[in-house]
């Protein structure tokens, strides 16, 4: 008796980008036939699917629908669609960065729908719905009761950078000093090489948003190479919100450029898993990024000669 099929539910983008793959794999032509039960059988899905991720690719010009024989590849060759494969997962991105760009500079309000961001993005369904995905495993967004989704608060006020602060200023250092805490070299090489980048770029040729790119992923790393889970996810989504939502204030070169050398102290204390004094480290340099009150930056802060983790 055959294997039951496994039940595989897909939403018709990603079904789509799936029937193309396939169409790569056989090796398919421009004019060649798509026969639907083929890629219901390749793909793990009925034909009704199939037939509505076949609809998607006629409407991107992908696939020709020809009256009483079906669907054919209208593409060029295997390279067209390996690019437009590409293609296809960038638009769900791009749709995302737009919304989450919209709401950043409070275009949109805090609860959508997705028929909403259809009307206002011109776009499908089904693209809304994955960039809606993309920013909702992203922790930024979640699906409400119904049809509604909702975002997260934005780091977009005096109190809430401030808020965020206090936050990373607990959270990162614990990261640090959760067990089994591991370093990802090679990453912190490549992390190295830009800061180093940086600091030897000419005066007056940094920028505020080159020193928060190389923030953002200096932090994140910190908080994906710790050994406890839920510090991990918690820090990642935060510092994706942070990326998302935060502007670009201006800020004085020389402050940069001694916040890039604090990234490189604790860098190095890292690689040689002094991870106490790395915790430490970590503290002054957020106490120091704060933007209001900066005569409390140096209260409280635990010493910094202690020697590396037993």
């Amino acid at each position: 008796m055959p294997e039951p099929r496994k039940k595989v539910r897909q939403n018709h983008l990603t079904l789509a980008q799936k029937i193309l793959s396939v169409a790569l794999d056989q090796g398919l032509r421009k004019g060649d036939h798509l026969p639907e039960q083929s890629f219901s059988d390749a793909c793990g899905v009925s034909r009704t699917p199939i037939r509505s991720a076949f609809r998607l690719l006629e409407e991107r010009d992908i696939l020709e629908w020809r009256a009483d024989e079906g669907y054919f590849l209208a593409l060029d060759s295997a390279e067209d669609v390996s690019m437009t494969i590409r293609a296809l997962e960038d638009a769900e991105h791009s749709i995302a960065h737009q919304i989450l760009s919209d709401r950043a500079e409070r275009r949109i309000g805090a609860v959508q729908s997705a028929s909403a961001l259809m009307r206002r993005y011109k776009a499908p369904r089904t693209a809304v719905l994955n960039a809606l995905k993309i920013l909702s495993n992203d922790g930024l967004v979640r699906q409400l009761p119904g049809r509604a989704w909702a975002f997260q608060p934005m780091i977009d006020s005096t109190d809430a950078i401030e808020e965020s602060l206090d936050f990373r200023i607990t959270m990162e250092r614990q990261a640090i000093l959760a067990p089994d805490f591991v370093l990802d070299s090679q990453r912190a090489g490549l992390l190295r090489e830009q800061m180093t980048s940086f600091l030897n770029t000419p005066q007056g040729g940094v920028t505020p948003a080159g020193f928060r790119r190389i923030d953002i992923e200096f932090h994140t790393l910190v908080a994906e190479c710790s050994g406890n889970r839920f510090l991990r996810g918690s820090l990642t989504a935060h510092h994706r919100l942070r990326q998302a939502s935060q502007k670009i204030a201006p800020s004085p070169e020389f402050r940069l450029r001694q916040a890039m050398i604090e990234h490189l102290e604790i860098l190095d204390s890292l690689e040689r898993k002094q991870f106490e004094l790395a915790a430490d480290q970590i503290v002054v340099h957020l106490r120091r990024s704060r933007i209001r009150k900066p005569q409390a930056a140096n209260r409280g802060i635990p010493p910094l000669a202690k020697g590396p983790r037993p």
